[in-house]
């Protein structure tokens, strides 16, 4: 299959070049010193299982998706909106899109959307929902220098029609990315999986922003681990008045986050390199749905306005 990926930084870098070293063809589209040093030296990788070097076509011309038979989406949620149209303009009909980025994805709910996901809903008209294929993103990656990538930890890639349905095409995207090397299980109900993941990125990313602390950090004493678990109860919260229950305990999301040890989040990563945050479609939508929802989130509505005024202030530094 042809596939390419918009927005290949760490994370989509990490995939192109697995996808590429299996005999894929691919397409990375980037800008700047990492699609320079990507087009003349290649995405190389670093990880515990070994190093190694991919040579994809790289280039900054989003058009180059005409030719894909899949397209991932692979961009900070924040940035979709100014490139959808372009995008959705030079789609082949038969194109499957999978978006695979943080948050509360643009295609959850298929009669609504969230004005801090989707502003005046530009996403929706340019990407048609029959092309959407749903994807949940666990590996942790850094750009190291430019056209290097460290992957840290994590290899799965949850998948899944926003239907629900098994089809064909998932189940081809699931064994193509199974066979770059990653655990690609294709779920009927990925709505609860979104927000498993959900429950941390809303919380941890915003604190690490604010803090600057890593996750090890973060747990290290009790007052913050209150004050974590205040915030996921809100979240969970959210969760329950869309009908979403979540599959793991607070706890236990906790214990897994605090496991990581001595890692910035990709929040905090934006933050000291002076980028906007991802605040929007991680805690301001899941704020969003709270207010939809009626549903009380003192702490998330602090942590929101905490998190906006850190990078107010980071941005004039």
């Amino acid at each position: 299959m042809t596939v390419a990926v918009v927005g290949a930084g760490a994370i989509g870098g990490l995939l192109g070049a697995h996808l590429a070293r299996s005999g894929q063809d691919v397409i990375l589209i980037a800008r700047g010193p990492h699609l320079a040093a990507m087009q003349a030296n290649g995405v190389t990788v670093h990880s515990r299982q070994g190093n190694f070097t991919a040579r994809p076509t790289c280039t900054d011309d989003l058009s180059a998706v005409a030719g894909a038979d899949v397209v991932f989406i692979t961009l900070k949620a924040h940035t979709i909106p100014g490139v959808a149209e372009r995008v959705g303009g030079a789609l082949r009909r038969d194109a499957s899109v999978v978006g695979a980025m943080n948050g509360i994805p643009w295609w959850y709910f298929p009669d609504r959307h969230l004005q801090s996901v989707d502003p005046g809903g530009v996403i929706a008209r340019s990407i048609p929902l029959e092309q959407v294929v749903g994807c949940v993103v666990y590996p942790a990656a850094t750009i190291v220098e430019p056209g290097v990538i460290d992957h840290e930890e994590g290899d799965r890639f949850s998948i899944g029609e926003p239907d629900g349905a098994k089809t064909e095409r998932v189940q081809r995207i699931a064994g193509m990315l199974t066979a770059a090397g990653f655990k690609a299980p294709v779920q009927a109900r990925l709505r609860p999986e979104i927000w498993l993941k959900l429950l941390g990125n809303a919380t941890l990313n915003p604190v690490s922003a604010v803090t600057r602390a890593t996750l090890a950090e973060m747990f290290q004493s009790e007052d913050s681990r209150r004050l974590i678990r205040a915030l996921m109860q809100e979240v969970a919260a959210v969760a329950r008045a869309i009908d979403v229950e979540l599959p793991v305990s607070i706890e236990k999301r906790m214990q897994g986050a605090a496991a990581v040890g001595e890692h910035k989040t990709s929040m905090l990563q934006d933050m000291e390199a002076g980028k906007a945050l991802e605040l929007d479609a991680l805690l301001g939508a899941v704020i969003e749905i709270a207010d939809w929802r009626d549903v009380d989130v003192p702490f998330l509505r602090a942590l929101y306005g905490l998190a906006k005024l850190a990078e107010a202030v980071g941005k004039r530094d």
